[in-house]
């Protein structure tokens, strides 16, 4: 790990000063538990879920975490004020920190659920969505949105949509800096081909300077993060996040002034040993459904192919338990011993 350079920090930082995106089938319990064995203080963000898989589903799987992911927030799919206010109530009882509308998703799945990027031309739905949500619980009630959708190009279209919110109530938004391609680009592709424009995000801020504007957006190295810090309130990242995330073993240090140790790649490891165990325990979860996300734990070490390697092995990992860690750390240590 690079050494930490304590930032100047703002008075009172946002504690969304650095904070993990919501990643649709990564950042599950799982993902977000092994993260927080790397950093105290990132904002941690739950993968996107339904209201009616709340409402209709098993709340206890879509909705428990471990206490330890603290601060951590629930984002929501769905465009119902009712069903939105009901699942905001949920989540507070359930401990989530924050409640956030994805209002973000280009995906046609979600398109026809009538949520996601597909809002943005409803600023007046989603104030509603936001007033009934802050009316129902005492938690931050957050949006996250795109800058526009489609061939929407001007600025006066984000203004607009932000002012319409924020007079309901919404005091924090989280913007990706691109727009939504609603037809003829995959959701990766949404990720990846709309050109960035921070400068849209940056000017927003200025606009509404008693909100808190975080940015979102092919961020993925600290001196990008450092940049982005003196025009906005906080930033989000995500693919950095999953695929090389020993990288906010910096966070706590850089961003939060916390310099106390942190902990190596092998103990992070091993913290995943008793958790996997727990899980086993209490909810059948099979070893692979964990190790999975600790995939890029030594992301750019040597020996990471074997590590990747022996923990995406069916053979190995079926009827296997926590000491499939051991046995890969055991194998990582050999290759180093061996290139030695």
């Amino acid at each position: 790990m690079n050494t930490a350079i304590q930032q100047d920090l703002p008075a009172t930082p946002s504690p969304r000063r650095v904070c993990l995106a919501p990643m649709l089938d990564w950042t599950d319990r799982h993902y977000r538990f092994f993260l927080r064995q790397i950093t105290r203080h990132t904002f941690l963000y739950t993968e996107m879920v339904t209201t009616g898989a709340i409402i209709h589903g098993d709340r206890s799987r879509f909705l428990d975490f471990s206490d330890c992911e603290q601060p951590v927030a629930l984002q929501l799919g769905g465009c119902d004020p009712a069903d939105l206010a009901t699942c905001a109530k949920l989540a507070e009882q359930w401990g989530y920190d924050e409640v956030n509308i994805n209002v973000g998703c280009p995906s046609e799945r979600v398109q026809s659920g009538a949520f996601g990027a597909c809002l943005m031309d409803e600023p007046g739905l989603v104030a509603d969505c936001v007033k009934a949500m802050r009316d129902a619980v005492g938690i931050d009630v957050t949006v996250k949105h795109r800058i526009g959708i489609n061939e929407v190009e001007h600025y006066e279209y984000l203004r607009d949509f932000v002012g319409t919110v924020a007079d309901a109530g919404c005091e924090v938004f989280i913007a990706h800096a691109r727009n939504a391609i609603l037809k003829g680009l995959s959701p990766k592709e949404n990720r990846e081909i709309p050109p960035l424009k921070y400068d849209y995000v940056h000017r927003l801020k200025r606009d509404f300077p008693r909100l808190e504007i975080i940015i979102n957006g092919g961020i993925d190295n600290w001196q990008t993060v450092d940049e982005q810090l003196q025009h906005v309130d906080g930033v989000m990242i995500g693919r950095m996040a999953y695929h090389d995330p020993y990288q906010f073993a910096e966070v706590d240090a850089r961003y939060y002034g916390d310099g106390r140790p942190v902990s190596s790649r092998v103990e992070v490891a091993r913290a995943m040993m008793p958790y996997i165990a727990e899980r086993m325990a209490t909810s059948r979860t099979l070893p692979k459904h964990v190790v999975r996300h600790i995939l890029g734990l030594f992301q750019g070490q040597y020996g990471a192919r074997n590590w990747r390697r022996l923990l995406s092995d069916s053979k190995i990992l079926n009827g296997a338990g926590p000491e499939v860690i051991e046995l890969a750390l055991a194998e990582l240590e050999s290759k180093i011993k061996v290139a030695e």
